[in-house]
């Protein structure tokens, strides 16, 4: 499993070395699983879909996920708070909501500042 997810960072850090200054997109990293797994473009496809999904679903559920030697992903609960119209100076409530966040894992920052 670990074994897998570094794979997974390898194949993301090639392709973006390769775009240099590009963003990456779900294209790009479709065609980097089609070339280095050899699989189709559409079972590429389908493994990035079910992936992102399956990050989403546990963001929905759970509050975070982590994916061992890449990162954790979190959703944070705000509450309710008072904020001002910038154009008006009118007091606004700002309803509760969930704020999304990255926290890198150790191996994921070593290899990027490592490039």
């Amino acid at each position: 499993m670990i074994e897998s997810a570094k794979n997974v960072t390898r194949i993301i850090l090639e392709v973006e070395r390769k775009m240099q200054k590009k963003t990456l997109t779900r294209a790009d990293i479709c065609d980097s699983i089609c070339s280095k797994l050899n699989l189709s473009r559409q079972d590429a496809v389908d493994v990035l879909e079910t992936l992102l999904e399956q990050i989403a679903v546990g963001l929905e559920t759970d509050g975070n996920v982590k994916v061992s030697s890449f990162g954790t992903f979190l959703a944070r609960e705000k509450g309710k708070r008072i904020g001002r119209n910038p154009k008006t100076g009118q007091e606004v409530t700002i309803p509760p909501m969930k704020s999304l966040s990255f926290r890198a894992s150790d191996l994921l920052r070593s290899m990027v500042n490592r490039s």
